[in-house]
């Protein structure tokens, strides 16, 4: 997909992934639009864009984790339109559901991962669809496609990201607007300064430039989902034919064991 003279907003940009899709998109003639809670985050990743890409920059600090996020985020695009949505922005927390004492901090994980990538969708999508193109692409998880004790409520939402874009990768079919999924595994980002280190502890870990790759990989593909790396490209599949029951009772309690298990952070 040529990005050239587009205009791509991309969630969660202040670093990791997003930032790094962010400079990897201005880098082949798109626009850019950075949106994340850090105001500061975004104005150093702006001129470092501007200064050495050439591109045109908008920053828009919002707190994806609130209800209102969409409006105001839709609102500060007034007068732009979007080619290309990344819903980058999430976080994930480990230890058992029954021992969270920070129930408002797990409410807005499932509002950032779910409530508001879905409303921005809604917002973006209609317009591509009437232009004839676009792209939306949704960041989803390896942790997708299997239930994971002491990661549960994470996991579950990037599940609920990967339904939900499989189902409008049909529903735009012959609109000339894709939409896929871009499912890494664990990424050297600072993910995991809020999860915990130990939710990955064990796992190798894929470079955010590997990512990036497979995202322009996941804009030229016909596929609703592209899966990073061809390692867990198995995985994933065998993870669909793995009976749940089994998984569960053999492996379920040692993950959880693995996983932190203190209170939320």
């Amino acid at each position: 997909m040529d990005v050239t003279g587009s205009t791509a907003l991309i969630t969660g940009a202040s670093g990791g992934i997003g930032a790094g899709i962010a400079k990897a998109l201005a880098a082949r003639g798109a626009d850019v639009v950075l949106v994340a809670r850090s105001a500061d985050k975004l104005e150093a990743l702006a001129g470092d864009i501007r200064a050495h890409r050439g591109r045109d920059v908008l920053v828009v600090p919002v707190d994806l984790s609130t209800p209102d996020a969409g409006p105001r985020v839709q609102e500060a695009l007034a007068a732009r339109h979007v080619d290309i949505l990344v819903n980058n922005a999430g976080f994930g927390l480990s230890g058992r559901l029954a021992e969270t004492e920070d129930l408002s901090r797990l409410s807005a994980m499932i509002t950032l991962n779910c409530t508001t990538l879905t409303d921005l969708t809604a917002r973006f999508l209609p317009a591509m669809i009437e232009r004839g193109h676009g792209a939306v692409v949704n960041i989803a998880s390896m942790a997708a496609y299997m239930p994971a004790p002491g990661f549960a409520a994470y996991a579950a939402s990037k599940a609920f990201v990967l339904s939900l874009t499989q189902a409008l990768w049909a529903e735009t079919r012959g609109t000339g607007v894709r939409v896929a999924a871009l499912s890494p595994t664990v990424t050297d980002t600072g993910f995991f300064d809020v999860a915990g280190e130990s939710a990955g502890a064990g796992l190798r870990r894929r470079s955010v430039d590997q990512v990036v790759a497979t995202f322009f990989d996941t804009l030229d593909a016909d596929r609703p989902v592209v899966v990073d790396g061809r390692r867990n490209e198995v995985l994933a599949a065998a993870a669909h034919l793995t009976p749940r029951g089994p998984f569960l009772r053999v492996l379920g309690p040692r993950f959880a064991d693995r996983v932190s298990a203190a209170p939320v952070p």
